[in-house]
């Protein structure tokens, strides 16, 4: 697809929801189209849904993780999240809104992370978005690995979404 091609999306990415750069939006765009090119078939029924839903989770868990685990770039992830309507759970703090997401992510004390996803399963939802499940293991600068599960909601704005619940926790058992 040509850049031109991308204009409404574009536009449609910008809302009061979504703000994505244009950068951004391309970049998911290419990831997306990149996964299901090898299944043509597969774009067929956009409104089953099913079958782009594992591909959006892959697409959407690729740009988030790449963006969040660059300390250069990692305040940019705000842009996933609304204002007003989107939530997370950190480790059990319930926060909601962007500001207050940026506010969390700025704190997070650790610079590096190195990150193994084990698995993501998406399901769509009957909204038109994507659950997204995410199992791996992560660790912060020097401090030892840990298994994390990270759980998002994509909620479908215009042709794209907004990442309307977030939940993060590491997966500790000697509590």
């Amino acid at each position: 697809m040509e850049n031109d091609d991308y204009q409404p999306l574009l536009r449609r990415c910008r809302n009061r929801y979504l703000k994505w750069t244009e950068s951004q939006v391309l970049e998911f765009l290419e990831l997306v189209l990149d996964l299901v090119k090898d299944v043509p078939e597969s774009l067929e029924k956009p409104t089953a849904q099913k079958f782009y839903a594992k591909d959006i989770g892959k697409g959407f868990v690729q740009q988030y993780y790449g963006i969040f685990d660059d300390p250069e770039n990692r305040a940019n992830v705000v842009n996933f999240y609304s204002a007003t309507e989107s939530f997370m759970t950190f480790e059990g703090h319930q926060i909601q809104g962007a500001p207050k997401i940026l506010e969390k992510v700025q704190s997070l004390s650790f610079q590096k992370i190195t990150r193994v996803i084990t698995t993501v399963d998406s399901q769509p939802t009957f909204d038109g978005g994507v659950l997204i499940n995410v199992l791996g293991r992560l660790q912060t600068d020097e401090d030892q690995p840990h298994a994390y599960i990270q759980t998002f909601v994509l909620k479908p704005v215009g042709v794209s979404f907004f990442v309307q619940h977030d939940i993060f926790r590491l997966a500790l058992h000697d509590v």
